[in-house]
């Protein structure tokens, strides 16, 4: 698989600065999402294309559509138990079902008429959002917030063993660019392209509070106009549906 990157400093002229947004790398029918594990978890996986090596299905896993909130949230790959990083190719009606699943981590009384009601909702949902702010590079928060999902039960089983398309292996490529994101000009960092990805079903858009952007959707990113740009290609194994 081939993943087209662009310089950081271009691609963020074009993201909102503000607002509920899911940025995202996808095309037509897939959308890659990012974590981070320990090296047992993430060379098993990357290994065998499905989750093993101590990973858990007791426990919530959070996947991250948006590459620098990863970035963020591992440390460019320095954190302790966050060294191996994955870029998870899934299918689009896959992540679409994800969001319609999702309960907000906070109480909105736009969405639940009662405290109770919501904490009932919570408590019950196999997948979890969170809005949190985005960040740069550098670390620095932004005005537009970013999302994350936290995966359980039968969610979390389809998502780490029937539902991933490919693993990537950006391990290497992080480590490539940490030194770039050192950098207060970010120059010379690169990231895979992502625009900002809308879910076809209108419902679904209100239930997750998401930003207008302002006009329909943009072309998916791998249907020609990735071709344009320079590609990151990492060691990776899938399996299919």
């Amino acid at each position: 698989m081939k993943l087209a990157t662009e310089l950081y400093p271009e691609q963020a002229k074009r993201w909102p600065a503000e607002g509920r947004h899911i940025l995202a790398h996808y095309d037509d029918h897939t959308i890659i999402v990012y974590q981070a594990y320990r090296p047992s978890i993430g060379r098993f996986t990357i290994e065998h294309g499905y989750f093993g090596g101590g990973f858990s299905l007791s426990r919530m896993s959070w996947i991250k559509p948006n590459f620098l909130w990863m970035m963020y949230r591992c440390g460019w790959g320095t954190k302790e138990g966050q060294e191996i990083i994955l870029g998870i190719r899934l299918r689009r009606d896959f992540f679409d079902s994800i969001l319609a699943q999702a309960v907000q981590s906070s109480y909105d009384d736009g969405l639940f008429p009662s405290r109770e009601q919501w904490q009932k909702a919570l408590a019950t949902s196999a997948v979890r959002l969170q809005w949190d702010p985005d960040h740069d590079p550098s670390g620095a928060k932004l005005e537009r917030r970013a999302v994350q999902l936290g995966l359980r039960g039968e969610v979390l089983e389809a998502f780490s063993k029937h539902e991933l398309l490919e693993v990537i292996d950006m391990t290497e490529f992080v480590a490539e660019q940490r030194l770039h994101a050192a950098s207060r000009e970010f120059a010379d960092l690169r990231t895979p392209i992502e625009q900002v990805y809308v879910p076809s079903d209108p419902a679904v858009r209100k239930w997750l509070g998401l930003a207008s952007v302002g006009a329909e959707p943009a072309a998916a990113l791998d249907g020609g106009r990735a071709a344009d740009f320079p590609e990151f290609t990492g060691s990776q194994r899938g399996r299919c549906r």
